[in-house]
């Protein structure tokens, strides 16, 4: 097991980290968080080398992926840097890499009632008024959980706020802050439940950020 605790407050620097070699020729992973080494609950960034694929499987517990560099692909479609995609409990895909990608993936982590598949390319997307000068583009919502980007101005302040079921958070651009430390592209923050934190930002910075479904 892997950063399984959740009651704990864990920074990742993923940037900093080796990869490592996955069962599949040609795809590398950084393991962020692991039940076990081949199945469960998992959340990882996974390099695909050009023309490298993997061999049709299933997601007992569904797959969640954010497409970071390149393009990633399966038998239903292309999927270019900035897509995001949620494969419900129980599908099967065969993916591969015809020149390269980089992905953030999580693995057996869906709700059982929670069906839906998605697929949003955010660079066409629209982005929403948030609070302040924040904008936010949701991803989904199912019950208490929900995914969003966040794009922050630069200069910009949030209130000091707590996380109901915990927050996740991948930054995408720009550097993260709060009060415990900076947090530069690539930097994962996984905060339990009930955590406070008062965060800013200097510069342009976008984060993705999923709330509300870790353990209570």
């Amino acid at each position: 097991m892997l950063n399984m605790n959740f009651l704990e407050r864990l920074v990742i620097e993923t940037a900093d980290m080796p990869w490592q070699p996955s069962p599949s020729q040609g795809v590398w992973r950084k393991p962020l968080e692991r039940e076990d080494k081949e199945s469960g609950h998992t959340t990882s960034i996974v390099k695909y080398d050009a023309g490298s694929a993997f061999k049709p499987h299933p997601h007992p517990m569904g797959e969640e992926i954010f497409v970071l560099e390149g393009v990633f692909s399966d038998e239903f479609g292309d999927y270019p840097a900035g897509t995001y995609i949620r494969n419900p409990p129980n599908s099967v895909h065969a993916p591969f890499s015809k020149g390269g990608c980089v992905i953030f993936v999580k693995l057996n982590q869906f709700d059982e009632q929670d069906t839906e598949t998605i697929r949003v390319n955010t660079l066409e997307n629209q982005w929403q008024q948030g609070q302040g000068n924040l904008q936010v583009m949701p991803l989904h919502s199912h019950v208490h959980e929900h995914t969003a980007l966040v794009k922050w101005p630069a200069g910009e302040q949030f209130v000091p706020h707590k996380h109901f079921g915990g927050e996740e958070i991948l930054v995408l651009r720009g550097e993260f802050i709060d009060e415990q430390g900076r947090y530069p592209k690539g930097t994962w923050l996984r905060s339990p439940h009930m955590s406070e934190h008062h965060p800013f930002v200097d510069q342009e910075t976008i984060i993705l950020v999923k709330v509300g479904h870790l353990p209570v």
